[in-house]
């Protein structure tokens, strides 16, 4: 049994049949078939549901794990010098929601998502459904010359959703996917918003890190000299070097594995040069 799965738990079958049963009462079909993915995911159990809909199944061990994370992701943004800003969930329905949220907001900004449907409760469990992807690669599945010409796409995208005040959280290879030659983002996750109408938006070092992942993500595919190259089309130089003090932080996590002292190299000469993005 692989680590994540241990961590992640399993729901009893008699609850998972039980989400099948309301997925079918609430889509009019008499019976439904259900598919489980061996998923890279911590936090859910993911199912799909008739080729049609994908089911993301939140237990309370899911929403108990995803804490310790926070926790744990919090310290490494004290050590980059900001406040910690991911947010943990108070349950697995508040996670399911959160998620449901955060990909419609990203859909109203253009950028593409898996077409997002609800989120609801049964027997204490969160339950997401979303359109399900029947074919994609994700990013790290691609040859180096596709994902240099897909790299500006990705950090273009990455732009437009701070540029619409939001962050994704949880950059990673297996986040980016590539449907009919189209570039979607998912498993978005939770940091902390500005309070107030006028500064609403998340906080500007979640964005900079946001860019962090993003070029820890290219650095082992395309080198890190081309995917500062490709980050200097849509980002300005001060925002490359807000993404440099994450380097160290990201370079921690289990799910990145880059050169840390390559990226910030080429971010450091980018500055130098003090060409605009």
């Amino acid at each position: 049994m692989s680590v994540r799965r241990f961590v992640r738990g399993t729901v009893p079958w008699p609850a998972l049949e039980a989400v099948a049963r309301e997925v079918a009462e609430r889509y009019g079909e008499e019976s439904v078939r259900v598919e489980f993915l061996e998923a890279d995911n911590w936090f859910s159990t993911p199912m799909v549901v008739d080729d049609r809909w994908f089911c993301k199944v939140v237990s309370a061990q899911n929403a108990f794990v995803h804490s310790l994370f926070t926790g744990m992701r919090n310290l490494g943004v004290f050590s980059a010098g900001e406040e910690g800003f991911f947010e943990p969930f108070d349950g697995p329905v508040e996670m399911a929601e959160h998620e449901l949220e955060a990909t419609r907001r990203m859909r109203e900004a253009g950028l593409n998502v898996p077409e997002p449907v609800e989120a609801f409760e049964v027997e204490g469990l969160g339950v997401l459904v979303m359109e399900y992807l029947p074919e994609f690669e994700t990013l790290d599945d691609l040859s180096r010359a596709e994902i240099e010409v897909r790299a500006p796409e990705l950090f273009g995208a990455l732009k437009t959703m701070h540029e619409h005040g939001l962050a994704h959280g949880d950059l990673r290879a297996e986040n980016v996917l590539i449907h009919e030659d189209e570039l979607y983002f998912i498993d978005a996750t939770k940091v902390r918003e500005r309070g107030g109408q006028e500064t609403a938006g998340v906080e500007r070092p979640a964005q900079a890190y946001d860019l962090a992942c993003a070029l820890a993500v290219l650095e082992p595919l395309i080198g890190a000299a081309a995917a500062v190259r490709a980050a200097r089309e849509r980002f300005e130089t001060e925002e490359l070097l807000a993404a440099r003090e994450f380097l160290d932080f990201v370079a921690i996590r289990p799910d990145h594995d880059f050169d840390a002292a390559a990226l910030r190299g080429e971010l450091e000469g980018a500055a130098s040069e003090g060409a605009p993005a």
